[in-house]
């Protein structure tokens, strides 16, 4: 760590998570005198526990059409200029072994604490300084040119020409997550798009819980979609409301239509995306066997028969007018659930909102009217899908702003 002395430093990185080291290690191999502030005492656990311990760290199939942000053609420089593939050559580089999930997924065959070591590795490359565990109590400008912004903080007064925020949104505040960037962005009169958890659970309204308790457990592939998010994957049943990776995807796009509308909105369950549902049930209308035998043939047996019971459809097929088979076929096709809420940051992977991209350089992510002042990774109004794209934006981001910084 520094010592108390007032110093000066061409660049100063407040936030040693993903997108704060890698842009740490850009300017300082840009020849650039850099200083990495945090305030915690173990470096980027986000990374550490993410992907369950691997770090789901990119995704072969990144592209502008997986972020959800209010300004739209934001991202896609930054994407262009540091690709998932630049980011694989630095892991292979390292030697880090990895493997493809699903949906083009990459995690770590051995530990995320590999990729930490590397960032690491790399900031040394670029002689980077740390103040860690460090805390900024104050920006403000500077006593004389050509420093435009003095810190003070528990290692000392700092100067800097450029001042990267890199401290993230609010998700996951057990591991130190704060409002940190979005106080500064407001300091210097930039706008910050409220913020909300995203890549989190949905919860279902208390009076509707006792109803859906048969149904908790049931894990099952659907298509879930509201808004212009359409995602199909597993889908997981709690005691609390919905969950599962096609809900923690489509719960972004949720909180995006409530932001915008002021309302809650349904989430749309395709149960059987697979089957041409009501030519299927037509099929069948003349069975003697129950309905929900029929659909333990795409479905959980124990789940058909509680989605049943919970309709008051345990008829033979047979019983059923065509009026009720083509209500069943909407049901099983277009279920609408309109949530209460999510389990909050506690459980959110991600932060929905922040620092408004309008205010910002695409190319460089510098503040467009305070000159020497950076944004970079999940401090932005930028949110990923689920599946490493979270992670290439604070990689591309941080390689964006550590070219200009």
């Amino acid at each position: 760590m520094p010592s108390r002395l007032h110093q000066h430093f061409d660049v100063v990185v407040i936030g040693a998570g993903a997108a704060g080291m890698m842009c740490a290690a850009q300017a300082g191999q840009r020849g650039r005198s850099v200083l990495l502030i945090d305030h915690a005492e173990k470096l980027a656990e986000k990374i550490r526990i993410s992907g369950g311990g691997r770090c789901n760290f990119t995704n072969r199939r990144v592209g502008a059409h997986n972020f959800l942000c209010r300004n739209p053609h934001f991202v896609r420089s930054a994407l262009a200029r540091y690709t998932a593939q630049d980011f694989i050559a630095l892991v292979e580089r390292y030697r880090i072994a990895y493997h493809e999930r699903e949906h083009g997924q990459l995690f770590c065959d051995d530990s995320a604490t590999e990729i930490i070591a590397m960032l690491r590795a790399e900031c040394d490359r670029g002689g980077v300084h740390w103040a860690m565990p460090a805390t900024v109590t104050s920006i403000s400008a500077p006593a004389a040119p050509p420093a435009r912004h003095t810190l003070d903080t528990s290692a000392g007064r700092i100067d800097c020409e450029s001042l990267v925020i890199a401290t993230g949104g609010l998700s996951i505040p057990k591991i130190g997550a704060t409002p940190f960037g979005y106080r500064v962005a407001e300091q210097f009169g930039l706008k910050v798009v409220a913020p909300r958890a995203a890549l989190v659970p949905l919860t279902r309204p208390p009076e509707t819980l006792a109803l859906f308790e048969p149904l908790a457990g049931a894990s099952l592939e659907v298509e879930a979609s509201c808004g212009d998010g359409r995602f199909r994957e597993a889908m997981l049943i709690t005691h609390r409301g919905l969950s599962g990776p096609v809900i923690l995807q489509v719960s972004s796009y949720w909180q995006a239509q409530a932001y915008a509308a002021d309302d809650w909105a349904p989430v749309s369950i395709n149960l059987l995306p697979d089957i041409d549902v009501p030519h299927w049930l037509a099929e069948h209308a003349g069975s003697r066997g129950l309905l929900a035998n029929l659909l333990a043939e795409h479905l959980p047996r124990r789940f058909s028969q509680a989605w049943c019971a919970l309709h008051g459809w345990e008829r033979p097929l047979n019983q059923f007018k065509p009026a009720e088979l083509a209500n069943i076929a909407t049901a099983l096709t277009e279920w609408q659930i309109v949530p209460s809420g999510t389990q909050g940051y506690a459980k959110a992977e991600v932060t929905l909102g922040g620092v408004d991209t309008h205010a910002l350089s695409s190319k460089t992510m510098e503040a467009t009217k305070v000159p020497g002042l950076y944004f970079v990774g999940e401090v932005m109004d930028v949110t990923g899908h689920l599946g490493g794209f979270n992670f290439q934006w604070a990689w591309s981001s941080g390689y964006a702003a550590g070219q200009f910084a």
